[in-house]
């Protein structure tokens, strides 16, 4: 009898008695076992609800990170597009706080292959009056038709022309909520204090100027729609003593993200006498503000894929268990603890595949939606997310980008496979003879 096995085995390939880990090539006994613990078999129907939990764990975590990542980075575009909409991508300065000869300095910027337009500016601080009504302000000297070449401003005139600034009228352009604050409207008069006063007998007195309003602008950033108003170029150098000169050259950049770089260029290349800050700079707080909430955020919601990730633990631990005999008459056959090993690490990759894949489809298909999915919601609930009287953004803007897809994807797989390591350890340590003891 023995020969004839033998022989059977020799003519004919494997047999029944050869050992598992002989197997044909192109066969992974370890792929369809661990396919199989998958799914509900008699007994294991808990075991299985477990493994569904899981999946859904892993898909619902990662559609809610990469919704609140997509949101999050909308929010970052939506300041920045508003902070740049009024601030310039390079500002260039006198050391002193004055720049003459700017024309000069403009020219040498305009020759860096970055930088599309400048323009003068001054600046200042100074109280407006209207009646009863007295605010401080950064009051801007501009060219208008220089100005809207490197800001966006112009564009955001609720009403009035920026072009209506001209030299000697002294018209001036106030933010939105300053307007209000002053109760002032296009044509109303509003006088200017400046800081620096003139010394009389009786001491020293500001100086005061009356402006006529001739527009208002809304950026939708309190900031500025609060405490800017603009003058004319050459309005405020008179106002202000500055003479010919000003206070810097504004610059607009090709790739904003650039600004640095440039800046750092045009500094050494302008001499000692110049400063040049970036648009990153001026707004460093704001930004980091809203790159840490990013990652505390990323973190937060992250722990739901690793809460998930434990229910892939408990369902191995307890598939282990409940199999001890099916690995025992494996290993008995032949099957090395690799295999075994690989069977589990099979079952929890299959439920993180599974997970992953749905958790992409539904974040990506949210974040790609959330402009029409949270209206819906606060349609169907009666009420707002963001109130545009409290908040400086009324509407949740997403931006869903390639790398935060990628790094949610790896990072909820990674977790996934490292839930099956010691699940798969403990069922390659089971003792067939102690498994089979009592079967």
């Amino acid at each position: 009898m023995i020969g004839t096995t033998g022989s059977l085995c020799q003519n004919n390939g494997p047999c029944a008695g050869t050992p598992l880990n002989n197997k044909i090539p192109d066969v992974s006994y370890e792929f369809l076992i661990g396919l199989r613990y998958t799914r509900a078999k008699r007994r294991n129907h808990f075991i299985s609800f477990i493994s569904f939990i899981s999946v859904i764990g892993i898909a619902l975590g990662m559609t809610v990170l990469i919704t609140v990542l997509s949101v999050m980075n909308g929010f970052q575009r939506e300041i920045r597009t508003r902070i740049l909409g009024v601030a310039s991508h390079v500002q260039l300065s006198g050391a002193n706080g004055k720049l003459a000869q700017w024309q000069q300095v403009a020219r040498a910027a305009g020759r860096h292959d970055q930088v599309l337009a400048a323009a003068p500016y001054v600046n200042a601080q100074g109280l407006l009056t209207r009646g009863q009504a007295v605010r401080g302000a950064f009051i801007r000297g501009i060219l208008p038709a220089e100005e809207e070449r490197v800001s966006e401003i112009g564009a955001h005139m609720k009403s009035g022309r920026l072009d209506a600034l001209r030299p000697g009228e002294f018209g001036i352009v106030l933010g939105a909520e300053l307007a209000r604050a002053l109760g002032a409207t296009p044509g109303d008069k509003v006088v200017v204090i400046a800081p620096q006063g003139q010394v009389t007998p009786a001491g020293l007195i500001p100086r005061l100027k009356q402006f006529t309003v001739v527009g208002v602008f809304s950026v939708d950033q309190y900031e500025y729609d609060s405490g800017l108003a603009l003058v004319h170029l050459e309005d405020a150098q008179k106002l202000f003593r500055f003479g010919d000169a000003v206070s810097g050259v504004r610059l607009k950049l090709k790739d904003l993200f650039q600004a640095p770089a440039v800046a750092r260029d045009l500094a050494r290349a302008l001499g000692p006498e110049i400063y040049a800050s970036d648009w990153t700079m001026q707004n460093a707080n704001l930004l980091r503000a809203v790159q840490i909430e990013k990652r505390l955020m990323f973190f937060v919601v992250f722990l739901i894929i690793a809460v998930a990730a434990f229910n892939i633990v408990s369902g191995l631990v307890m598939v282990v268990t409940d199999k001890q005999p099916d690995i025992a008459i494996l290993r008995t056959l032949g099957a090395a603890p690799s295999s075994i090993t690989k069977i589990f690490i099979i079952q929890g990759t299959v439920i993180g595949v599974v997970g992953t894949l749905l958790g992409l489809a539904g974040g990506i298909s949210l974040a790609l939606n959330v402009e029409i999915v949270v209206p819906f919601i606060e349609n169907l609930f009666g009420f707002k997310f963001f109130a545009k009287d409290v908040y400086l953004i009324s509407e949740v803007p997403s931006e869903l980008q390639t790398p935060d897809v990628v790094l949610t994807a790896v990072f909820s797989f990674a977790v996934s496979l490292l839930a099956t390591l010691y699940p798969s350890y403990r069922a390659a340590r089971v003792n067939p003879a102690e498994a089979l003891r009592y079967e």
